[in-house]
């Protein structure tokens, strides 16, 4: 699986984590809600892939910090603009408050990260 492949499986799975467990998204209910994750997810697996945030090649632990951060940002940027395009696009997704949405954002790029480095380590052994 490429690089590409697993940042959008990271993204699907942290709009899933982040719209399941945090109180202050709301997805909606029954195919709304399947439609809200869709939005969401679209929206942050084509803005990650155009603004790519992080290196190109093996790097230390404080750079690697760093572009963590910047990709949070990133994804809480993101997660700003759904709660204000959800409603806008006729979904049910709602993100209600600043705190809601930089967790959003963290929990989205540790899911990233996470799956990135896990399919990232199982090609490398193949």
């Amino acid at each position: 699986m490429t690089i590409t492949a697993g940042r959008k499986l990271g993204a699907l799975v942290g709009v899933a984590l982040a719209g399941g467990f945090l109180p202050g998204i709301t997805l909606g209910s029954g195919s709304d809600a399947y439609m809200s994750v869709l939005l969401a997810f679209i929206a942050v697996a084509v803005l990650t892939q155009l603004i790519y945030v992080g290196p190109s090649a093996r790097i230390g632990g404080l750079p690697l910090l760093a572009f963590a951060a910047v990709g949070v940002v990133q994804d809480s940027l993101i997660w700003w603009l759904l709660s204000w395009a959800g409603p806008a696009a006729g979904a049910e997704l709602r993100v209600d408050g600043f705190l809601t949405i930089v967790l959003a954002g963290l929990i989205t790029r540790v899911a990233i990260l996470g799956v990135s480095l896990l399919l990232g380590n199982a090609a490398e052994e193949d």
